[in-house]
């Protein structure tokens, strides 16, 4: 007599990481759809959004490219999707890298020229300034790794870059809570919610790539893959 334990479906196993993902990336997604929808309507201008329609170019850039990246690269962390379809897997990495480098692109360029709320702070501007400039620096890296066929290096980069770029759900769930619970956060209090958002990303992808590197599956008998394969497929990050 054989026991059985309930187990999850494969499919859908495969499917519950790009779902949270896409859950994760839902609020700042919407609320940058909204934002295209106000300049595209011709809303009413505002204090609050005035900077927006003065230079909307880097906004539109930055919210399409950002979507893209969060949406489409969910999509890359499904094992049962890169098995069936691995030449869209690597077609998808070629969306990717672009759209991770105008987001950060763009992103740093608002930093730098807009003139954004004074609720924001000098803390807030150099920290925007520090991990935009990871994500430019860790996509680069990225790429640079494929180039050299460093698969290993290449899926730690792109995890760092993508990482760093889905700041902004992980975010919601840092500040959200303390303005309901607390009220609007002042200049340092907003610096170091956001701060830990990108801090609890970046600390489960070093997390993720130190487990890949140390705990590799059994290989099958007679037969032992290629580490740089294993820990590529494992990690579902974009192979170009």
């Amino acid at each position: 007599m054989t026991n059985k334990s309930p187990t999850i479906p494969s499919t859908k196993r495969g499917w519950l990481v790009p779902a949270s993902l896409i859950a994760l990336g839902a609020v700042p997604v919407s609320a940058g759809a909204y934002r295209l929808f106000e300049l595209g309507a011709g809303a009413e201008i505002t204090r609050d959004n005035a900077r927006f329609f003065a230079a909307p170019l880097p906004v539109v850039l930055h919210i399409v490219s950002v979507s893209v990246y969060a949406v489409l690269g969910a999509f890359q962390f499904s094992s049962g999707l890169r098995r069936r379809r691995p030449r869209w897997h690597r077609t998808a990495g070629w969306a990717l890298v672009p759209a991770g480098l105008v987001a950060a692109a763009s992103g740093l360029w608002m930093q730098a020229f807009h003139e954004l709320p004074a609720s924001d702070g000098d803390a807030l501007a150099v920290l925007r300034l520090l991990v935009g400039s990871a994500m430019l620096t860790s996509l680069l890296l990225g790429v640079a790794a494929l180039f050299r066929r460093d698969f290993v290096r290449h899926g730690a980069w792109m995890l760092r870059g993508y990482a760093i770029g889905m700041g902004a759900g992980t975010q919601v769930l840092t500040v959200a809570p303390w303005a309901l619970l607390v009220g609007p956060p002042d200049a340092g209090e907003k610096a170091l919610l956001m701060g830990a958002g990108w801090a609890i990303n970046v600390a489960v992808a070093e997390w993720i790539i130190q487990r890949r590197s140390t705990i590799a599956p059994a290989p099958p008998e007679g037969h032992r893959p290629a580490p740089a394969r294993d820990f590529h497929d494992a990690t579902g990050i974009c192979r170009l």
